[in-house]
């Protein structure tokens, strides 16, 4: 399985880079500790920040930064990670999912990047980074219908399936043994990745089975 970033995003956003976790984990119910990991996350940065705080997180500000330079506005499409960290602030917390969801999205409110888990068993072998063209549209999880013009977003052979702001129904991540890739999206370089890839990996191995991880970086 490749990864690559389209010439057109790396001309608009120069530091656009992919962070990638590859695995083999049976996805089920949220462990107890799991959720005590995730409960504790939630409620340390429901007091760290206030809302107007969060545009400011360095990971965040600089996603909003490409979703301009893209022609995408960063208030109406708001990234994963400012989406859920607004909801944190506002005490209206996050819903619990499955181990792997729980992880990504511990990771993503931790570290201001977005990030999306994919099935790869629903996804072709070739993935790039592309900025998409105008009208474009697909069911997004929980959505009936999401506006994905000019956002950065994953596509395969059949077409696009995932972006920091919402991801498509196609490869979401449901209950069973799975090969899962996870995708850090970074608009400021690898400086940080490696560390919260770590992290990442941390949890995987810690509150999943996963095995045969595997981490590496795109620019």
């Amino acid at each position: 399985m490749t990864f690559s970033i389209d010439s057109e995003i790396k001309s608009l956003c120069p530091n656009a880079t992919l962070g990638i976790l590859t695995y083999s984990v049976t996805v089920e119910k949220t462990s107890d500790s799991l959720l005590d990991k995730f409960n504790s996350t939630i409620s340390e940065l429901e007091n760290k920040y206030v809302t107007e705080d969060i545009v400011k997180i360095n990971h965040i500000q600089t996603t909003r930064e490409a979703y301009k330079a893209l022609g995408k506005s960063p208030s109406s499409y708001r990234n994963a990670s400012e989406a859920m960290l607004r909801r944190i602030v506002k005490g209206k917390g996050l819903y619990n999912i499955n181990n792997v969801v729980e992880i990504n999205n511990i990771i993503s409110v931790s570290s201001g990047y977005s990030i999306g888990s994919y099935d790869l068993s629903c996804v072709s072998e070739n993935i790039t980074l592309k900025r998409v063209p105008d009208g474009e549209n697909y069911d997004g999880i929980g959505k009936s219908s999401v506006n994905i013009e000019h956002l950065p977003t994953l596509y395969d052979e059949e077409g696009p399936f995932g972006n920091p702001t919402s991801d498509s129904q196609r490869a979401m991540i449901k209950e069973g043994e799975k090969k899962v890739a996870s995708v850090i999206y970074s608009f400021d370089g690898s400086e940080d990745l490696e560390k919260w890839m770590a992290e990442f990996k941390d949890l995987l191995t810690k509150y999943t089975d996963a095995k045969d991880i595997d981490t590496f970086i795109v620019e």
